[in-house]
């Protein structure tokens, strides 16, 4: 059981593909317009059950929950080795060296 006032992430279907504008490509009517957020839990819950929260803003959000404590987990992707090669290369030509 979660506790009210836990930091937490929802999820919750905004727009079922039916409900999709007209003027959107046909790749996107395909899918569900989906929201995740993130909000302090305003009553006891467990994960996959249907919860309110308040988000940092104030406002209340009904959905799924998801998480608990959520993290951020993006990157900006693998090492590219040639990115290290552009950075010494534009130090050299615009300052004339490495450091």
């Amino acid at each position: 059981m979660i506790k009210s006032g836990s930091w937490v992430q929802i999820h919750s279907v905004v727009l079922k593909t039916n409900e999709r504008a007209s003027q959107v490509p046909d790749s996107t009517k395909k899918v569900p317009l989906e929201m995740w957020v993130k909000g302090f839990l305003q009553e006891d819950g467990n994960i996959g059950e249907e919860v309110t929260i308040k988000t940092v803003t104030g406002r209340m959000e009904i959905g799924r929950l998801v998480q608990v404590d959520p993290t951020f987990n993006h990157s900006f992707g693998n090492f590219v080795p040639e990115i290290v090669e552009i950075d010494q290369m534009l130090r050299k030509e615009l300052f004339g060296g490495a450091d």
